[in-house]
């Protein structure tokens, strides 16, 4: 059973009941509390450190509560120091349960410049409809304008977001974050399998400092990471929050406006972001030349790993010969499925189970399935001549027709595998 929880409308007359329950015992302890509790600004602030021990135990904690129950902790022991990240869409239930608490809590959110006007517009609904005032954050003028005098205003399509997020988001939020000791975040693990898996409902922010600086200055709150997408809107929709009027035109992950787009049925919710880049930095992005010299390090280090992955025998590994061999013939004499992987590669690893079991449901339908490791020495020339973007990629040669077909989707289970095959080359 979801640790999420469905919420009927009987549940949330009760969650509401309870919320001012707590809120009165809140009242009634402040007494108690105020030896361990100081004051900024009126408002209470706790903790300001954790440590890795902390954390554990928060996070065992955590492993049979609802999001309700995390966000009341997070906000019980850092108070003032927390804020609740929120982007404009359905982690707008971070407010709602923040509300439910009946404890005070802050919202930031990031104004890019480039959102959408729907987007303001919830802005507005949620800072009405809660009595709340959000705390807006922008990216620096000088630095927008220095990027969009030197490369224009689309230069992402060309060359990737990641300098232009660096600019209009990253920074920011780094700046927000330190005046923080904590903040929540609306991160799900279903939203993208390939990327998201390990969010755990609380941690050390392994990216950014808080207001003390160092190691475990802040903390960071996952509260709906084991919540479905279904789980999340039904919570929405019972208690009657305003939501992004995107969502009603097929928008799910929504972000800046030309970065942005509808997806369609059966796609994962975030492969309508930055759609053009081929999921290369969603995955294990092989543009090792803008790593730092540490991060290089350490993925030259991983990709030194001499341990191999789909050894089921119905998984046969081919050399840059046999590939090169079937890539280049004019007819191919049975269908083929290759994987692209790196032993070294967490994604190549969590598709292994998924591909033996492909492999061992569809041999004997005649679909042969061939790995080959593309990394080393053989990562620019995969790179040339077989597609190949990030780690894993999937490619197909079909029976009966030259050339191959790349699967384009970041599911890889067996189910999802199957689907791939018989929608190039039929029912099996």
């Amino acid at each position: 059973m979801s640790t999420f929880g469905m919420i009927s409308h009987a549940t949330t007359r009760a969650v509401s009941a309870n919320a001012r329950v707590t809120a009165r015992k809140d009242v009634d302890n402040r007494a108690q509390r105020q030896a361990r509790v100081t004051t900024s600004r009126g408002k209470r602030t706790v903790e300001t450190r954790a440590n890795a021990s902390e954390i554990d135990a928060m996070n065992e904690n955590f492993a049979s509560q609802t999001p309700l129950q995390i966000m009341d902790a997070a906000l019980e022991k850092f108070g003032d120091g927390l804020a609740i990240a929120f982007s404009g869409a359905e982690d707008v239930a971070l407010i709602q349960y923040a509300a439910l608490t009946g404890k005070p809590y802050r919202v930031f959110s990031l104004d890019t410049g480039r959102l959408n006007p729907e987007t303001y517009e919830l802005f507005d609904k949620v800072e009405k409809h809660f009595g709340i005032k959000i705390e807006y954050c922008f990216p620096e003028a000088q630095a927008v304008k220095d990027l969009v005098n030197e490369k224009g205003l689309f230069s992402f399509y060309e060359d990737g977001h990641k300098e232009c997020c660096g600019v209009r988001k990253v920074k920011p939020l780094r700046a927000k974050l330190s005046t923080l000791t904590a903040w929540v975040t609306g991160q799900r693990k279903d939203q993208s399998p390939g990327t998201r898996n390990e969010v755990p409902a609380c941690q050390v922010d392994p990216v950014f400092e808080g207001a003390k600086g160092g190691a475990g200055s802040l903390v960071k709150f996952n509260p709906l990471t084991d919540a479905t997408s279904q789980e999340v809107w039904d919570f929405l929709r019972v208690m009657g929050t305003p939501v992004n009027e995107l969502h009603e035109k097929g928008y799910v992950s929504i972000g800046c406006a030309p970065c942005t787009r509808p997806v369609l049925p059966g796609q994962q919710e975030r492969e309508g972001r930055w759609w053009w880049e081929d999921a290369s930095d969603k995955e294990c992005g092989l543009h090792s030349g803008n790593l730092s010299a540490e991060a290089k390090a350490a993925q030259d280090a991983r990709e030194a790993t001499e341990e191999d992955l789909f050894k089921n025998s119905k998984v046969h590994a081919l050399t840059r010969a046999d590939i090169e061999k079937l890539k280049d013939e004019a007819t191919h004499a049975e269908t083929t499925i290759a994987v692209l992987y790196a032993p070294w590669c967490k994604f190549c690893q969590r598709m292994q189970g998924g591909y033996e079991n492909a492999a061992e449901n569809l041999s004997p339908k005649g679909v042969k399935f061939v790995k080959f490791r593309a990394d080393r020495d053989e990562k620019e020339w995969s790179k040339e001549n077989l597609s190949l973007e990030s780690f894993p990629t999937v490619l197909l040669f079909p029976k009966g027709r030259s050339g191959y077909v790349k699967l384009g989707s970041e599911r890889r289970d067996a189910d999802s595998l199957q689907i791939f095959i018989e929608s190039i080359v039929g029912k099996l």
